[in-house]
């Protein structure tokens, strides 16, 4: 089977669609000839005789790449990386032949929205041999214990709260980990000014170092808003066997389980209380366990059983 992945911003940024190309892509060459494409020529696509495609800048490309595939009798598969708003509507509206939710909860969202269009539910997930409790840590320079907050420096990720709360708990530190994003300087100024820089830390680091950050942890916090699709950096720490603080709501519970810890971050107190609850809490080997239900390995075979069935 000939697969392509569409996104433009491969190998500039890594954010969950990114990840989600290169993880999938990586297990589906094994058996398939999985063109990755970021420079994006839609004649070409024409011409590619692709089996399957599956687009992930949304909207425009999206509406583009299913006129293409009904002109070449490709498949079309759009994966809900945007999370339940005007992106994935707009591609349900372009009635690919299949529609993946990362949730049960946009599943059900996404049904209502167009139900003519095939949906179903298969998360992004975690690569578990990257992500391990052993091996390199990295050396913080802040005092322990550390809660770890991580994620793009964006208003959707709301990790001044994460700030907030930990200020509010006297000898926790906090590391704060991005990839890009506006809001870097205003937290690193934010942070140091409530916290100090012996109790907090702010860096940005390429992905492959993730895995040793995670090790330096005592506890993983992300006060994303709701409407995050689903949140790549939770099974990535849970992966590492760091229990983990996320917001209550709905596509949160479903990723963490008995991992971690749910609230709503912003009522500082509750979400303060939370951070040191899990920081004095037993977890053994909870979170490590709840990552397996995510493994990248076994997300593939789904992927791939859904092509057999379009196929059809």
């Amino acid at each position: 089977m000939k697969i392509a992945f569409l996104n433009k911003y491969q190998e500039k940024v890594r954010r969950g669609a990114e990840t989600f190309v290169f993880e999938l892509s990586n297990r589906l060459s094994e058996h398939h000839k999985v063109d990755v494409i970021a420079d994006i020529n839609y004649l070409n696509l024409l011409k590619g005789k692709y089996d399957v495609i599956i687009p992930t800048n949304g909207r425009f490309q999206v509406v583009l790449v299913r006129i293409i595939s009904l002109l070449t009798g490709a498949k079309m598969i759009v994966s809900g990386q945007s999370g339940m708003g005007w992106d994935d509507k707009v591609n349900l509206y372009s009635c690919p032949n299949a529609f993946v939710a990362l949730s049960k909860k946009a599943l059900a969202w996404a049904k209502e929205v167009n139900p003519r269009v095939k949906s179903l539910y298969i998360p992004n997930g975690v690569d578990l041999t990257k992500f391990n409790p052993k091996g390199k840590v990295y050396k913080t320079r802040i005092k322990k214990p550390v809660v770890l907050c991580g994620g793009a420096f964006t208003p959707q990720k709301r990790m001044d709260l994460s700030i907030k709360a930990v200020a509010k708990l006297p000898g926790v530190s906090l590391l704060m980990v991005g990839g890009g994003g506006e809001l870097r300087g205003e937290l690193e100024r934010y942070g140091e000014k409530i916290l100090g820089k012996d109790r907090f830390e702010l860096l940005s680091v390429p992905f492959e170092k993730m895995p040793e950050i995670y090790r330096a942890a005592d506890v993983f916090t992300l006060p994303s808003r709701p409407s995050e699709s689903f949140g790549n950096v939770l099974v990535e720490a849970m992966a590492t066997n760091l229990p983990v603080v996320a917001t209550n709501d709905p596509v949160r519970s479903g990723i963490v389980g008995e991992a971690g810890l749910l609230v709503d971050p912003t009522d500082t107190k509750a979400y303060a209380k939370a951070i040191e609850k899990a920081l004095n809490q037993n977890w053994e080997g909870k979170p490590r366990e709840q990552a397996k239900k995510f493994s990248w390995d076994e997300i593939a075979k789904k992927y791939e059983d859904l092509f057999n069935e379009l196929k059809k």
